[in-house]
């Protein structure tokens, strides 16, 4: 077939545009139907139809179990977690309405860590000297800027982590107040989410019994 050949989307077999088709291991699938897969997924290429097929179909699953999600608490600001403490459940968007977007359900025993990372990069700062073109000072400055980043590891079918920014923004200079408050959050956000894992494993060890001996006098 050419470069140029006309292809079908093999889920809804609508036509696909020039540059609509996204690629899968041995198939065509247009973008409509691409925007139903998990943002999470990472290689989408090295699946195949099949593989998709039940993907998708997972998908709607996971649409279903999401009304009857009830949120028990949020945590976060930009993008929040959301916990259903009753069933043991929590998802991550970024959507003022949570269920915008089919955000995947997490089971909290699925969580099996968390980890907070501080991301910082830096910007020279210039000058303009007396024609009036910029130029680096002697020796250089840099504005320092600061994000703060947590990675939940997951143990799900289709993906292996969820990472997001917990600041909205970036945050300059390490001493500010806002950098301090930030950091905290951030921890503990982390410890929430690590516990939830701690908090699943310890309800599945067994209950320790207790011996009762009956002694003759």
């Amino acid at each position: 077939m050419g470069l140029f050949d006309k292809k079908f989307c093999d889920f809804c077999g609508g036509k696909i545009g020039l540059l609509g088709n996204r690629k899968l291991s041995d198939g065509n699938m247009c973008k409509d139907c691409a925007g139903a897969i998990t943002p999470y997924l990472v290689s989408r290429k090295q699946y195949s139809v099949a593989d998709m097929k039940e993907h998708l179909s997972s998908r709607e699953a996971n649409k279903e179990r999401l009304e009857s999600f009830n949120p028990t608490r949020s945590l976060g600001v930009n993008t929040k977690v959301h916990i259903d403490d009753g069933q043991g459940l929590l998802l991550v968007t970024s959507s003022r309405k949570y269920k915008d977007g089919n955000p995947d359900i997490i089971e909290f025993s699925q969580v099996t860590g968390c980890i907070m990372d501080m991301q910082e990069s830096k910007r020279e700062t210039k000058r303009k000297n007396a024609e009036g073109k910029e130029e680096s000072y002697n020796p250089p400055r840099y504005t320092f800027s600061y994000g703060f980043y947590i990675t939940l590891n997951i143990n799900h079918p289709w993906f292996d982590e969820i990472k997001f920014k917990v600041n909205s923004g970036s945050i300059e200079g390490r001493g500010s107040p806002e950098f301090r408050d930030t950091e905290r959050q951030a921890n503990k956000l982390c410890e929430t989410l690590q516990n939830l894992h701690s908090q699943v494993m310890e309800a599945a060890k067994p209950k320790s019994s207790v011996n009762l001996r009956r002694f003759s006098t």
